[in-house]
């Protein structure tokens, strides 16, 4: 029997049955939907008539259990559109949670149901879409199969937007929702119009912290790996061909800001008015099947909500996420990590002057990813205005990657320039693999070096140069373990990167062991863990700083969580460390001692706490820091979330002393899926000021969006140096509009 026979026997048996499992195991030939369908959430066209519905289990709290809740989801397709249906019962209708209707928010106190495609199918990287029962849209990208730094933070890009539709219904049987998505809004490789992808399907039933899913996925592999590509089911589609779109995004902005900066001589903060009219073009485009082009003019973030205020309790530069959709969106392809926030490519060196903070104008750029073969290819050029301080630069990344000896395993390599006008320049490249030993075994291995203009800039040598390796057991059952070491010489400087320290050797990080307990336990899983790291210098392998303790972390079924860590410190200061300009700790060597530990409260409720702290002694002194971040879902129309954190820093012997708070509000109104406004407001008490954060989104359509942003900060103590600082240190009014074409 050759090729094409296979290829129509299994295109009649999907016919007849809805879908079959191919000779392959494992796979599952999607059947071809037929006729118009409606999108509306009622699955009553002719076309759905066959299809078969996809079995589900629990996944948590109870994995294998049947799922408490009737759950049915079909998926189909035709020549445009990925189709997905869910039929998501509830004997209790009325208790249904359904917190917001924002785009994008992602919030674990409203009922989800969704998708996540390995588009590639590459077990690597996804694509997620969700609703909950208020109708909102919810996509997101997925990276490094899930796997982040920060176990507790969810693997999820969501500045990345989409064209997709979806409909949703009530009724007093529970929820129903239909999905379409747009083959051109998927990238994938088909063969003659064969198409192979991987998928999980989900749901989230808030008020019982419940997940039901297909396939039959282990919470072994982590907290998250109910979204791990590798842990997909693939899926054929027949007669399937990529598509190759067009869209064009200008937009326009109009605004007045008004600022105070101290004039040369240093004796008053002179006021300046700025008008601001700006107009820009992104267009986005199908090179071909496997690449996709996005071109950048005048490029804008008026937008972004303003970046987490933070009290720095360190001797280290603070991390700041990205928020900035362009450089978000297929973010993972130019990923290149050595452990913790240590980044080859950080997207904000782009845009933003490092001394000042302030925003850098982009004059434009592109971006070009895609797949030749079986590599991955990654492409980023940017061209910045000249700052204070900084010349007229440009950036640029090479980044490919492929799969090598088994489907989870990867070696890829990277370039990064970063030239200025004036002659500067910095260049790196980095090489890495991650390999799928065996099991859940994984090793990681990163080398990069820098070169730059006024260095001795010798090839392969290790001193501009950075090397990690990490061995690492995926896994939330039984022994586990993540052991690194790495290794920065003196010259090491990636221009477009974050690395922490400078001239370093460390070692690190956790050896653990977990249960998961019976049905009948009121634990889901608990574990004991030692975590901690050694860090020497270089130059004479003295201890720059360690961390060591042992400790011990829960989660309940009914989803409660928490851990403990009691801790060792040891630092050593080669010269004055300053927390503020009255209080510094002066050099030497430092051995101190700790306890911090967390909370978090069931997040399918009303209210929703994550209460931390971290108390002990501090260099020569002592410490408390103490916060919370909070969640008030008031309804489906407005929610209020934040955080408070308290710090008290002690130096007795010193007679020196630090007192911040910081407190971040947020109040989101949803008036529609369609229109929504927020308030994100700040105070530092470390810096003495409020910072405030308004914007009003309409958004009748993906691509369509018209803002209103208001910016504003106050200074709560003007007196606190010379000259006195105006009450009102900025203020800007913004308004933005951008429509998207579609040019098929």
């Amino acid at each position: 029997m050759n090729y094409r026979t296979i290829v129509t026997v299994l295109s009649v048996l999907c016919v007849v049955s809805g879908f079959v499992y191919s000779e392959t195991p494992g796979m599952i030939v999607l059947q071809r939907i037929e006729g118009p369908i409606t999108l509306d959430g009622v699955m009553d066209e002719p076309g759905w008539k066959n299809i078969e519905p996809f079995p589900f289990i629990q996944h948590a709290p109870n994995f294998a259990a049947e799922p408490t809740e009737r759950t049915a989801a079909f998926v189909a397709h035709d020549d445009e559109y990925l189709y997905l249906a869910g039929h998501l019962y509830d004997s209790e209708p009325s208790k249904i949670l359904d917190a917001t209707k924002q785009r994008d928010t992602q919030a674990a106190a409203t009922d989800f149901f969704g998708i996540v495609i390995d588009s590639f199918c590459d077990k690597e990287n996804g694509l997620a879409f969700f609703t909950t029962p208020t109708g909102l849209r919810w996509d997101a990208t997925i990276a490094n199969d899930g796997v982040t730094d920060r176990p507790d933070m969810p693997p999820f890009g969501l500045s990345w937007d989409t064209f997709w539709d979806v409909a949703v219904t009530r009724n007093k049987e529970g929820w129903f929702a239909e999905f379409r998505i747009p083959f051109s809004s998927l990238r994938f490789q088909d063969e003659e119009g064969r198409v192979t992808m991987g998928i999980i399907i989900w749901r989230w039933i808030a008020r019982k912290n419940e997940i039901v899913v297909f396939p039959a996925i282990s919470p072994d592999s982590g907290a998250w790996s109910m979204v791990k590509p590798s842990l997909s089911r693939e899926v054929i589609m027949e007669e399937v061909h990529s598509k190759k779109p067009l869209y064009i995004t200008p937009y326009a902005l109009g605004g007045h800001g008004r600022a105070y900066e101290l004039n040369d001589a240093e004796t008053e903060y002179l006021r300046q008015n700025d008008p601001v009219f700006e107009a820009g073009l992104d267009i986005k485009y199908g090179i071909s099947s496997n690449f996709t082009a996005d071109i950048t003019v005048n490029t804008d973030f008026a937008q972004v909500e303003a970046d987490d205020v933070q009290v720095n309790l360190t001797r280290f530069s603070l991390f700041f996420p990205e928020k900035r959709r362009f450089f978000l969106e297929r973010a993972s392809t130019f990923e290149f990590r050595f452990g913790g926030p240590n980044l080859l490519f950080y997207s904000r060196r782009i845009g933003i002057n490092e001394d000042t903070d302030e925003l850098v104008r982009i004059y434009g750029g592109a971006r070009l990813v895609g797949r030749v073969g079986g590599w991955d290819l990654g492409f980023l050029n940017m061209q910045t205005a000249k700052s204070e301080g900084i010349p007229s630069e440009n950036f640029g990344i090479f980044r490919v990657r492929r799969r090598v000896f088994n489907p989870f395993s990867y070696v890829g390599g990277m370039i990064t320039s970063r030239i200025g006008m004036d002659g500067r320049y910095n260049v790196a490249y980095g090489l890495d693999g991650i390999f799928r030993v065996f099991g859940d075994d994984y090793l990681t291995v990163n080398w990069a070096q820098t070169f730059e203009n006024d260095a001795a800039n010798e090839f392969l040598s290790l001193d501009p140069a950075k090397f990690r390796f990490n061995w690492e057991r995926r896994t939330l059952k039984g022994f586990g373990y993540d052991l690194g070491i790495s290794r920065a010489g003196e010259d090491y400087n990636p221009g477009m990167g974050f690395e922490m320290r400078e001239d370093y050797i460390r070692f690190g990080d956790r050896l653990f062991y977990a249960w998961i307990p019976s049905a009948k336990s009121f634990l889901r899983l608990h574990q004991v863990f030692l975590r901690g790291y050694l860090t020497l210098q270089n130059s004479d392998s003295t201890t720059e700083s360690a961390e060591f303790g042992p400790g011990w972390a829960f989660e309940t079924n009914s989803g409660w969580g928490g851990s403990i860590q009691p801790k060792l410190y040891a630092e050593y200061l080669e010269e004055n460390f300053e927390l503020t300009d009255e209080v510094e700790v002066p050099p030497g060597e430092y051995t101190f001692y700790g306890v911090e530990g967390n909370l978090i409260t069931p997040m399918g409720r009303t209210l929703s706490l994550m209460p931390n702290f971290k108390i002990g002694s501090f260099y020569d002194g002592w410490r408390i820091s103490a916060g919370t971040f909070y969640f008030l879902n008031l309804s489906s129309t407005w929610q209020l979330s934040g955080f408070y954190e308290f710090n008290r820093v002690e130096f007795p012997d010193r007679d020196q002393e630090f007192t911040a708070h910081i407190a971040r509000l947020k109040i989101l109104a949803t008036f529609t899926t369609k229109i929504s406004a927020s308030a994100f407001i700040q105070y530092n008490g470390a810096e003495d000021i409020v910072v405030a954060n308004v914007r009003f989104r309409y958004n009748p359509r993906e691509g369509n969006d018209f803002y209103i942003v208001y910016n504003h900060g106050v200074n709560t103590d003007r007196y606190r140096g010379l000259p006195h600082r105006p009450f009102t240190d900025n203020r800007a009014i913004l308004i933005k509009y951008t429509y998207t074409f579609n040019v098929k």
